[in-house]
Formats: C-alpha cells, structure tokens, sequence
C-alpha cells in the first residue's frame, strides 16, 4: 500500500519531523516510528474496517508510512463469512488479475491515500478496484492519516517528556533539589525546577516560612511518584534528612565520611538536634560541623529561616549519648532501665527547666535523637519522690532492708507492689510465701492514701513556685536573681562572679560576647546563649515589677511608681 505521508502539509518528510522531535524532546527515534506506524495502523482498520488485515511500515527512504492489506490466496472465497472473505482472494480472480499465485499465498496490496499518489491508485482502483474496494474511502483517509500522525507525534512527545522526566529524577530522591515558586494550590507550593514541577505539599512545609511567586526554594527530595497525568515530585522543607543534606553540602569532612550524623531529631521552624561522630581521632566532629566562627553552622541556619541548630557529640553509651543530647542542661546522675530503654535523668535544681526546655522541646527532642524514653527530675524533686517511696512501702509493712531494696528496683510506691506480680515480689529478702499476700493487700489499701499524699504535694510545691515567680525583684539577692536567668546554674554564678560579673547588670552591659565567654570560662557558644538569656530575663523582670508595683499601689491606695 501506498504510505501515509503524515503531515498537515503533503509534501512535508516524516523524517525531518521525527529527528527534530527525537533531538527537542530526547525520545529514541525508533520509539516514535513505531508508535506511527501503530497509529496509522489503527487508524486504517477504524477507516476501512476493523477486520481488514492491514498493517503499516515506516519508508525510511521516502520519509512516509505505507499502508498494506493482506489478501490469502483461496480456492474460493467464503462469501458467507463477511469476516474472512474481506481478506481473501481465490485463485481464479488472482488469475484472472494476472497474478501468479498458488492457494496460500499472501498477497501484499498498498493503499494509496496521499494526493501525489493520485495516479497510482487510480490505476490500482481499475485493476483491483473489485477487490479491495477502497475507491470511496482513499480522500477522507488521507485527512484522517495526517491527523493521526500530527497527534500521535504530539502524544507520544508528551508521553517520553513525562518518562523522562521521572527517570531524571527517580534517582534524585534523597537529595536537595533547587527551584523556583510557580503557584499555590490549596496551600501546596508548586516548585518549577526547570525541566519538571514539583509539589511542596502543607504538611512537609516549615511553619512560619512563607513564599511568594518567584521566589528560590531549596528542597528534600522526599518522594518520585509514577501518575497517570505525569510524575509526581515531593519535596519536603520539614524532613529531618533536609538538615542532613545541608550539612552534607557545607561540611566537608562529612561529604568525605570522616564525620559522620548519627542521628537527626528536629521540629521544623524551632529547633534541631544532630549527633556527629568521627572516624578519624585527629578531627573534632562537632568543630567541623561548627566551623571557624560558626561559619558552617550558621550557613545551615540561614537556610533553615533561623532555626536553631544544637551539635551534639555521639557516644556508644547511651547514658553518656542522653547527657550529651540535654545540652546545655548539666546533668547530675543517669539511672538506666535498659529493659524499659528509659532513663531517668536527674538534673541541678536550676537546670532543670533547661533541661526539659521550652514547651518540653529540648527532653522531648533528646528523646528522638537517643531513641530512649526520658524522664528528668530535679535533685530536690528526686529527694522528695525518694521520702515519699519509703513513707508508702514502709507503711504496708515492709522491713527498711527489704524498703531500700525495693526503691532501687524501680518500686516508687505502694501501687507499684500491688502491680507486681507474686514471683517477683518472692524474690526480695523479707518477702515469702506466707506474708506475700498480706503485703499485697495492705499495698491495696495505701493506694488511696498516697494519692491524697501526692495530690497535697504538688498543690504545695505550685503554691511554692508560684510565689516564688511573685517575689518583687527588689526582694531577691543578685545570686537570687542570676539563678532566675535560664541557663545559669551556681557553678556558673561562681565562674562568671570570678570574671567580674557579678550581676545581671553586669552580663547585660558587656558588648563583647566573645570576651565574656572567654574570660568567664563559658566558652562562646555558652555566653552566647547567657547574654539572651539575660536580655529576655530582664525584659520579664521590668514586667513582673511594674505588675507588682501596681498591685501593691492598689492594695495601699498609692500611686504605682513609674520606671523600668
């Protein structure tokens, strides 16, 4: 058959078409001419009919598809099956066509449907025009060829674009890609990365980060999905592994695996912890992470929109990795339930809401990194739980032996040997078979009794803490006060007293951070962290008073004073 030139314009060559496509869009060329030639294929069949034996071959020579039709040599044809006959010929009718040809043989007939080959059909059409009967049909097909080719070209482009796509960037999951912001959809961001769009969707977004069209956004590659309208990119700006990717680009020793994050704990937008060991004696994880000055590290924060960054040395031993992780906190004792993986860190007084941070943030945050369930306690406060465990056990009966025995296996209270199961409890000194049960029961009745106790401890220790919030400022001593400054303990009182700093006023009028550090052995980091901890204290301290100098005014009928 004659082929299908497809194109729009008649005299237009398939193959320039094709090697401009096959070159823009970067899709193999015998991809497209095979997908052509199924095209017009399928278009011939939905022209002449679905059971015509027909099929189409790309010319390279002449740059067109031609069509074919298969007839089958027969001894006659089966008139009465429309299905077969349509692509039979009997032998009489091939001989008398002039056509050498014994039964089964097929023969190959050209359909002609281009304008230029006008001339060829109409010679075919008179001689097997009886055959094939495809006269009515040549000048529509011949539209419909050229339209197929225009959309199947079009397609297929469309097509290979989006596998390519997904192949570029199928192998991209877990690095940090670059972009630009197209668009908002029900508040996902829409990143044009060149070559693809992407999607940052609400939830892997950071809060408090907001972007307009045009902007530049780093990203995690989070995920590559295959879909139906084309690839789906994820990115993410709250993914954990988005700190370490950055780290990754600003730190050498980490892209070459001399440092390596052991772990990442972070809440997008407020803080994260990271863990760096080393594999090399000679380098300091965390200096290398830090850089000259801070440089690396607060590179990392600049991208992060300000997010705060704690560096934290890995250690195999968990209770050496826990303490590590609750810096800046100082930590007292470590008391391990490896069965449980919980820890119980006790902590100075003045560092305990270091140690537990704002909003929990800086335990519960320890507790991601380390993989261990945290609970902290104050020196005073595990004083108190320890008088108030042997108060509860000692009062179901318990010799002081078989008490002291029992705290240290983790029993808090009389609910905690009632909880016990029998075995256990017979495998403590004092404890047997006979007397079990009588201690079970009286452990029963103290439950109700220690809950009262407890409850009347903590409303006592609140109505403590709460009126020592309220003391008037001018009431308290300056170590009084320094102790109120998140972050300083007495050890630090002491350092920072030796250095000349001896009030809040003090740490507050010294510009220079790096000198106080320095001189007061803090180190940089640390008086960093002071100097705005004193900033934010005073600023709640002039409050505070000027609230109190108010109540007391109203109380005496005086005016408040005025000043900071």
């Amino acid at each position: 058959m004659a082929a299908p030139q497809q194109q729009v314009v008649p005299t237009l060559n398939l193959n320039m078409i094709l090697d401009q496509v096959a070159k823009d869009k970067g899709i193999d060329r015998t991809v497209l001419v095979d997908t052509l030639q199924n095209a017009i294929a399928q278009a011939a069949k939905k022209h002449f009919g679905p059971d015509r034996a027909i099929e189409a071959t790309y010319n390279e020579e002449k740059g067109v598809v031609e069509v074919f039709q298969t007839l089958t040599v027969v001894p006659r044809v089966e008139v009465e099956d429309p299905i077969k006959s349509v692509n039979q010929i009997s032998l009489d009718d091939a001989g008398k066509k002039g056509i050498e040809a014994e039964v089964g043989d097929e023969l190959l007939f050209q359909i002609f449907y281009r304008p230029e080959d006008e001339e060829e059909a109409r010679v075919q059409d008179e001689r097997y025009g009886d055959i094939l009967h495809l006269k009515t049909y040549r000048k529509s097909f011949g539209r419909i060829a050229a339209q197929t080719a225009k959309q199947v070209i079009i397609q297929r482009t469309r097509d290979a674009e989006r596998e390519n796509v997904y192949n570029d960037y199928k192998d991209r999951k877990g690095e940090i890609v670059s972009g630009i912001v197209l668009r908002f959809e029900r508040g996902n961001i829409i990143v044009n990365l060149g070559r693809a769009e992407a999607v940052l969707p609400v939830r892997e977004q950071t809060p408090r980060e907001s972007y307009r069209a045009g902007d530049r956004v780093q990203a995690f590659v989070l995920d590559v999905l295959r879909e139906s309208k084309g690839p789906q990119i994820i990115l993410s700006r709250a993914s954990p592994e988005l700190v370490r990717k950055l780290f990754e680009m600003e730190v050498p020793e980490i892209a070459e695996g001399v440092v390596v994050i052991e772990a990442v704990a972070r809440e997008p937008g407020g803080r994260t912890k990271i863990a760096v060991a080393s594999r090399d004696g000679d380098v300091d994880p965390v200096g290398a992470c830090v850089g000259m000055k801070g440089s690396r590290v607060q590179a990392v924060v600049q991208e992060l929109r300000g997010e705060k960054i704690d560096i934290v040395p890995w250690d195999e031993d968990p209770a050496r990795f826990v303490v590590n992780a609750l810096q800046p906190a100082e930590v007292t004792r470590v008391l391990l339930d490896e069965q449980n993986k919980a820890m119980e860190i006790i902590v100075p007084d003045d560092q305990l809401s270091l140690a537990i941070g704002r909003r929990g943030q800086n335990v519960r945050l320890a507790a991601q990194l380390t993989g261990w369930k945290l609970d902290i306690n104050s020196e005073s406060r595990v004083k108190e739980l320890r008088e108030f465990a042997q108060r509860s056990l000692t009062a179901i009966g318990l010799p002081e032996q078989t008490v002291e025995l029992l705290y240290a296996h983790g029993f808090r209270s009389a609910k905690d040997f009632a909880n016990a199961s029998t075995e256990v409890l017979l495998q403590m000194p004092g404890i047997t078979a006979d007397n079990v049960e009588r201690y079970l029961a009286a452990a029963r009745d103290q439950i109700g009794k220690d809950e009262e106790e407890l409850a009347r401890m903590d409303r006592e220790r609140e109505e403590a803490r709460l009126a020592e919030a309220r003391r008037h400022p001018s009431d308290l001593t300056q170590a009084e006060r320094l102790l109120r400054v998140r972050g300083i303990s007495e050890r630090n009182i002491e350092q920072m007293a030796n250095a000349g700093y001896k009030t809040v006023e003090d740490i507050h009028n010294e510009p220079d951070v790096v000198k106080f550090g320095e001189t007061t052995g803090l180190g940089v980091k640390k008086g960093r962290q002071v100097k705005t901890a004193v900033e934010h204290y005073l600023q709640e301290e002039a409050r505070l008073k000027a609230d109190l100098d108010a109540k007391r005014a109203a109380e005496s009928g005086a005016p408040a004073a005025q000043g900071g």
